[in-house]
């Protein structure tokens, strides 16, 4: 099997498999615990703490461990809301946001919580205009995604981080893509708050983290003594120390960017040579190395996965947890793309493990199962 669906999910690195066993079979006592092997464990935590603080830019203090980025991002926005001015109760969240979060977005919206969202050109990247305008002196919190998980467009977090800042609000990034495959350093990137999750960076599931500036206010969600008390419940030691070996493993990150975004442009050029029917969604603007959001003519998404998985290509229609569904993609839509252009589209997202010889495969075997649908889709059509 050929996996080209990193954005949903990434396979164990070896180096997080072997540093998570000894912990998990040896290390099992509670890190609250006063006897020995609690302080044992205890040792590991700050340990781990440490290297993910380290090698994100920030102090151990403003780690806080989660069980996701989907937990890390409501902890963000109800926490920094709560703890925000009574005369500041508007959210900003962007409209191309993963659909776990624009589903937070609704919920406040339905408790009365003012809330809008962040248009974007038809480029899939963000209209600063717009996001200016709108970043008031009633804004609490500004959340926004560094990288978006279906088209791969990168976000001008920095910026609107000075404008949220300026406007006297804070900011808060989801950067559940971005960890991983860009560069990355909490002290320079502007925001307040940063969500990431171990398993789209070769990392266990189950594990995520929240990066919080130190003395920015935030309510805690889940009530507890652990997290210096801003998340309460056990702390997941495994995979705390598996979160923390993936970032150790990911070694030169600016040279496998480079590497996969020169696989990713030879898949597309490939497919645009061998099936001129090929449209790739948002492909001048500046993405995330690994991801290609694209259609073939107007064959349904379902159709072209079909073939994939003859091939042994795992592939997407989008976002893991939407796809399957009816319904077009929320992201090309907040773009302006037709309901039957979005069902068309199909997502390959490359990563650490991607040969030049899988492309080259999908290169050689695709085209010649698809060209014949894509001749009967041109004869059928009005």
């Amino acid at each position: 099997m050929i996996y080209l669906d990193h954005n949903a999910t990434t396979p164990l690195a070896p180096a997080v498999i072997a540093a998570m066993l000894p912990v998990m079979s040896g290390v099992w006592a509670n890190t609250s615990s006063q006897h020995g092997p609690g302080q044992e464990a205890k040792r590991r935590l700050a340990g781990a703490r440490a290297t993910v603080a380290r090698l994100l830019g920030c102090k151990p203090a403003e780690v806080i461990f989660t069980s996701g980025a989907t937990e890390a991002n409501h902890l963000a926005v109800r926490g920094l809301l709560a703890g925000a001015p009574a005369n500041r109760q508007r959210v900003l969240f962007g409209s191309v946001e993963h659909a776990g979060h624009l589903r937070l977005a609704r919920a406040l919206a339905a408790a009365g919580v003012q809330v809008d969202y962040l248009p974007v050109h038809p480029d899939g990247t963000l209209d600063l205009a717009a996001a200016q305008a709108l970043i008031g002196p009633d804004v609490a919190l500004v959340s926004l995604m560094a990288a978006n998980n279906e088209t791969g467009v990168l976000m001008p977090v920095a910026d609107v981080a000075a404008w949220a800042h300026a406007a006297g609000a804070v900011m808060h990034v989801d950067a559940t893509q971005f960890i991983g495959k860009q560069v990355f350093d909490f002290a320079t990137c502007g925001a307040d708050a940063v969500s990431l999750s171990a398993h789209k960076f070769q990392g266990p599931k189950g594990i995520g983290a929240l990066l919080l500036r130190q003395g920015v206010p935030l309510l805690p969600q889940t009530l507890g003594s652990q997290e210096r008390g801003r998340r309460g419940g056990t702390e997941n030691l495994p995979g705390i120390v598996g979160l923390a070996a993936a970032l150790e493993a990911l070694g030169d990150i600016t040279a496998q960017a480079k590497r996969i975004a020169a696989l990713r442009d030879r898949l597309e050029r490939g497919l645009q040579a061998a099936l001129p029917d090929t449209h790739v969604w948002c492909q001048g603007a500046a993405r995330l190395p690994g991801t290609s959001c694209l259609r073939f003519g107007q064959l349904s998404q379902e159709v072209v996965l079909q073939r994939l998985d003859r091939l042994q290509v795992a592939a997407s229609s989008g976002a893991a947890c939407s796809s399957g569904g009816s319904a077009p993609s929320h992201v090309l839509t907040a773009m302006g793309v037709s309901a039957d252009e979005a069902l068309a589209t199909v997502r390959f997202s490359l990563g650490a493990g991607t040969t030049v010889e899988d492309v080259n495969y999908l290169l050689r075997e695709l085209p010649p199962l698809l060209a014949p649908l894509l001749c009967e889709d041109l004869l059928s059509a009005p």
